[in-house]
């Protein structure tokens, strides 16, 4: 069986390709649903969001191509709302994501690099990583509230370059009691996690988010995940899908097979 796709980025945001030539690719890879989900305008300068002029254009496109692939696959019209973007209104869902940290007055983005995360850390939190970690996660927290998303996005996002410039021990008490508190609230909310691939097909990561130990707190509680692969290119709109459905069906852990269970 293969997934449909819901994270998906297009030339509106940062993505590569065109939001036809996602929809064609979907076809192509047998997926019987596809959401997009290009990044909300931001409150502040952004090169990789869309602007609010964009705002109509981008649902008028998804709407006249949902009628002409009716036949072939369902199209839905969602968006990704960073904690810092401007209120989304009139989408299908949304993906609720944090993708800056605000220090000093300063907007970090939590995923541009591993270096910039080293120099940010060392410049506004003296060297402590789990200080930033948790400042990321106290906005993770709070994300349903600020979005009122369907999905959160990518939760440990903060994790990106660990494993190629590490500096964030997953198991340290200041790490995890920063997770389980993020938890304890996003687990009292309707919102499922997702399982994103992202990171993996392109290069910074062999695991996808969350991290195992996250997915089985998660998974205890009795939610379910949906499975993303928060492409930026037609190619990878189902990329490492089989491997993560796999691995759900081997602990039993529950997924969504079509966005209309959860809006």
């Amino acid at each position: 069986m293969t997934l449909s796709s819901y994270h998906t980025h297009s030339t509106y945001s940062d993505g590569k390709s065109t939001l036809e030539e996602m929809v064609l690719s979907a076809i192509e890879k047998g997926c019987a649903e596809i959401g997009f989900s290009d990044h909300a305008p931001m409150a502040f300068d952004c090169e990789w969001s869309f602007t609010k002029d964009k705002i109509e254009s981008y649902k008028n496109e998804i709407l006249a191509l949902k009628e002409k692939y009716k036949d072939k696959i369902k199209i839905f019209v969602g968006i990704e709302q960073d904690y810092y973007s401007i209120p989304a209104e009139g989408y299908d869902y949304i993906i609720g994501s944090v993708h800056f940290v605000y220090k000093n007055g300063e907007y970090l983005p939590v995923d541009l690099s591993g270096k910039a995360m080293e120099d940010f850390v060392n410049k506004h939190y003296n060297g402590d990583v789990y200080s930033y970690c948790e400042d990321y996660f106290k906005l993770v927290k709070d994300v349903f509230n600020k979005t009122k998303c369907q999905i959160i996005g990518h939760f440990d996002l903060v994790t990106k370059f660990n494993e190629t410039h590490p500096m964030i021990d997953i198991n340290n008490p200041r790490y995890v009691k920063a997770i389980d508190d993020a938890l304890e609230e996003l687990l009292k909310s309707p919102a499922i996690f997702e399982i994103n691939t992202g990171a993996i097909s392109r290069g910074y990561r062999t695991t996808p988010y969350p991290d195992k130990p996250t997915i089985d707190k998660i998974a205890k509680s009795g939610k379910k995940f949906v499975i993303t692969s928060d492409t930026h290119n037609k190619d990878t709109i189902t990329f490492n899908f089989n491997e993560q459905q796999a691995y759900l069906d081997k602990k039993d852990y529950g997924y969504i097979k079509s966005l209309e269970e959860i809006i």
